[in-house]
C-alpha cells in the first residue's frame, strides 16, 4: 500500500469536494512550514521565503490534483488572514498614540498614495499597480498587498503585479530594517521618535519589530504600536479604493464587479470593535494572531505557486522605480513630520 492510499484512505469519509482541496492544501501548507523553518533558523523574512519557495513550484498550479487547493489558498485562506488581523486592533491603540501622532499617519497614508498615482502615470504605468503598490508602501506591505488587490477589478496582469508588489516591499522592509537604525542615528533622533519614524515607514510588521528594538525597548514599543496603527487603515483604504474602482472596466470575461464592502473586511471590522470592546480574550486574542500570520504566509505561498517568475521579471525597471520612489516619498513626508511636530530636532 503507497502513502497516498493510505491516506486517501483513511480520509475517505471526507466528501469529495473537501477532498479535492486536500493535495494543494497539504502542498501549501508543506511550503509555510518551509519558509517559516528557514525565517527561524537563518533570520530571513518569512513572507519573502514563502514567496521564492512559492514561486520555485509554480508547476503545481499549472495542470493535476493541486490546483483546486491552491487557489483556495490564494484567495479564501489568504483573505482569513487580513480578516483576523483585526483581532490585534482595538481603540486603546489610538488613544495611546496621541491624535498628532495619528494625524500625521493618515496624511502620510492619503499622501503617499496620492504620489503613487502621480508617479505611476509619469512612468507610464497603470493605477491598479500605483495602488497596489502605494497602499502596501503606506500600510501594512505584504498583507495591504493581498487585501487591495483582493477588490481591485482584475486584469491579466493582476497576479503579476500583486506577486512583484510583493516582494518589492518585503526586500524594501528587510533592506529598512538594517539601514534605517544607522539613519535614525545619524539624525539624532531619540528613541520616541525613531520608534515614530519606523513603525510609520517600514513595510512589514516584523521588519519594524526587528528595527525598532534593535535600538533600544522603548523605540521597539514605540514602533510597532505606531505600525499596528498603519494596519487599523487598513480597512478604511480598503473600501475606499474598492468604492473607487467597482465601475471601473475589466478584461472581458472578469467583467463580474467585485462587492461593495468584501466579506473579509466586514469581518476585520468587526473583530476590532469586538477587541475594542474587550469581547476578546486574550488567548483568544493570541489564537487569531497565530492563525493570521500562518494564513497569510500559506496566503503567499498559494500566489507565489501561481505566478510565473518569467511574468514577474517582464514588469519593468520602472515598476521597481515606482515602489523605490513611493518608499522615500513616504520616509521624507515622516521625517518632515516629526520634524514639524517637535518630536525631531
Amino acid at each position: 500500500m503507497t502513502i497516498t492510499t493510505g491516506t486517501r484512505r483513511r480520509f475517505r469519509n471526507l466528501p469529495s469536494t473537501l477532498w479535492s482541496f486536500w493535495p494543494g492544501v497539504a502542498v501549501t501548507g508543506a511550503i509555510a512550514l518551509a519558509a517559516q523553518f528557514l525565517s527561524d533558523h537563518y533570520g530571513a523574512p518569512a513572507m519573502l521565503m514563502a514567496l521564492l519557495l512559492g514561486i520555485a513550484f509554480h508547476f503545481l498550479s499549472e495542470d493535476g490534483r493541486c490546483v483546486r487547493g491552491i487557489d483556495l489558498c490564494a484567495r479564501t485562506v489568504l483573505r482569513l488572514g487580513v480578516a483576523l488581523l483585526g483581532m490585534r486592533i482595538s481603540v486603546d491603540l489610538l488613544l495611546g498614540l496621541g491624535a498628532s501622532t495619528i494625524l500625521l499617519l493618515v496624511l502620510a497614508i492619503a499622501a503617499t498614495v496620492g504620489f503613487g498615482l502621480v508617479a505611476a502615470r509619469l512612468l507610464g504605468r497603470g493605477w491598479r499597480l500605483a495602488l497596489l503598490s502605494s497602499g502596501a508602501v503606506a500600510i501594512c506591505g505584504a498583507s495591504a498587498a493581498m487585501a487591495i488587490a483582493a477588490v481591485l477589478p482584475k486584469n491579466e496582469f493582476s497576479e503579476r503585479n500583486l506577486i512583484f508588489t510583493v516582494l518589492s516591499v518585503t526586500v524594501l522592509s528587510t533592506l529598512a530594517m538594517i539601514g534605517y537604525p544607522i539613519l535614525a542615528d545619524a539624525l539624532g533622533l531619540d528613541a520616541r521618535a525613531t520608534g515614530i519614524f519606523f513603525g510609520g515607514t517600514i513595510h512589514d510588521v516584523a521588519q519594524v519589530v526587528g528595527a525598532g528594538f534593535s535600538v533600544s525597548p522603548e523605540a521597539g514599543e514605540t514602533a510597532t504600536l505606531v505600525k499596528l496603527i498603519r494596519v487599523t487603515m487598513l480597512a478604511p483604504v480598503v473600501i475606499v479604493f474598492s468604492l473607487a474602482t467597482r465601475n471601473l472596466g475589466q478584461d472581458a470575461g472578469t467583467a463580474r464587479r467585485p462587492p461593495l464592502l468584501p466579506g473579509f473586511v466586514l469581518a476585520f471590522l468587526a473583530l476590532a470593535a469586538l477587541n475594542s470592546f474587550g469581547l476578546i480574550p486574550e488567548t483568544v486574542a493570541e489564537l487569531g494572531g497565530a492563525t493570521s500570520r500562518w494564513a497569510l504566509l500559506a496566503g503567499i505561498v498559494a500566489v507565489g505557486i501561481k505566478t510565473s517568475l518569467r511574468r514577474v521579471l517582464d514588469v519593468g525597471g520602472d515598476a521597481v522605480a515606482l515602489v523605490v520612489a513611493e518608499t522615500v516619498f513616504i520616509g521624507l513626508f515622516i521625517l518632515a513630520g516629526l520634524y514639524y511636530l517637535g518630536y525631531a530636532r
